[in-house]
């Protein structure tokens, strides 16, 4: 017996990465549902690669009364509308917006990190998956901090345009195309040329100097893993159209050697540990997009610091950084506390 569940947003890249991520893990399924905007009424989109269709409906005029479960990939504004009253109906609302992230009553969730936490999605009906990049980051630090006790990271990421959605990746495909017959590149979606270049500037700047991006990894990381652990980032944007990488600086409060580091790496949930120290022996972008795992390489001893690491990370931030982590809250979910059957 399944679950009677609604992917809204159904249109966009998460959306459609969510549905090809439930079809994919079999996700126990009586009845689903697509949502999107009026615009996109009646149009049909692929429930992953079951060869089944699946017809749009308005989400203004849906009935949320009865489904277990909503996934929202609709962005802050329609789910600030949308979520109150999916879960007022009893919907449980899993949310890839910002909106609730930092709400004390929503818990913010990455099952390999803090699944206990979602215990408190009853007090508003909602849960909350985190930002893309901090996603992977506390998948990759979770086994690093329950071994060693993190006391600080510095992060320096390297985001593809794909985090800026459907525009993002056609601005830098229009830019490198135009580039190279010589036309103009002029920016549209990003604040300056994406082809051939990096911006270090994500979302809007804050009054200390930091974007909210930043900010996010702060607040979020802290949330999820543990309030001590402090946190600075540095946000870029990178002519890649999926894929996040991130530079990770690590501090503990107790010793953990780098050999060390990759056996707790190696055996850690989520995380697949590609480190070779050779030739080819990491793992980049190109090669994560698909995924379901976070990637971990270049495990080493940072001698400038006591208890240091230093370490890359890579992940699809479609997959873990948004579709996959939401499906995984409704795998859990509905393991804690929507049993059927």
């Amino acid at each position: 017996m399944g679950y009677r569940i609604v992917v809204a947003g159904a249109t966009g890249n998460v959306g459609r990465e969510v549905l090809a991520i439930l079809a994919d893990r079999e996700f126990p399924i009586d009845e689903i549902t697509v949502l999107a905007s009026a615009r996109s009424q009646g149009d049909e989109v692929d429930f992953g690669e079951t060869g089944r269709k699946l017809k749009i409906q308005n989400i203004d005029n849906f009935d949320p009364a009865g489904w277990d479960m909503a996934i929202f990939a609709i962005g802050s504004d329609a789910t600030k509308v949308h979520a109150p009253r999916f879960a007022a109906a009893g919907c449980i609302v899993i949310d890839n917006s910002s909106l609730y992230r930092m709400d004390p009553d929503v818990p913010l969730i990455v099952p390999e990190v803090n699944p206990d936490a979602i215990d408190g999605y009853t007090a508003r009906n909602i849960i909350a998956n985190p930002n893309c990049s901090t996603a992977q980051m506390v998948v990759a630090l979770k086994p690093i901090h329950d071994a060693a006790k993190i006391t600080r990271v510095v992060v320096a990421t390297y985001q593809s345009v794909s985090g800026a959605g459907k525009a993002g990746m056609d601005e830098l495909f229009e830019q490198s195309r135009n580039i190279f017959v010589g036309d103009s590149a002029e920016p549209k979606k990003f604040t300056k040329q994406i082809a051939f270049n990096v911006i270090p500037h994500i979302d809007s700047f804050l009054d200390d100097g930091s974007t909210k991006e930043e900010w996010k990894m702060v607040v979020e990381t802290k949330k999820i893993l543990d309030s001590k652990i402090k946190v600075t980032a540095t946000c870029v944007r990178v002519p890649v159209f999926v894929g996040h990488s991130e530079a990770l600086n690590v501090e503990m409060e107790n010793e953990l050697s780098a050999e060390d580091a990759q056996k707790i790496l190696r055996e850690a949930p989520g995380v697949m540990l590609v480190d070779k120290r050779e030739d080819g022996g990491y793992v980049t972008p190109v090669e994560c997009v698909g995924d379901y795992a976070t990637f971990v390489s270049r495990v080493r001893e940072d001698p400038t610091v006591e208890n240091g690491l230093a370490l890359w990370c890579v992940s699809d931030n479609l997959r873990k950084g948004a579709a996959l982590n939401a499906v995984q809250i409704a795998e859990l979910l509905g393991r804690r506390h929507l049993k059927k059957g």
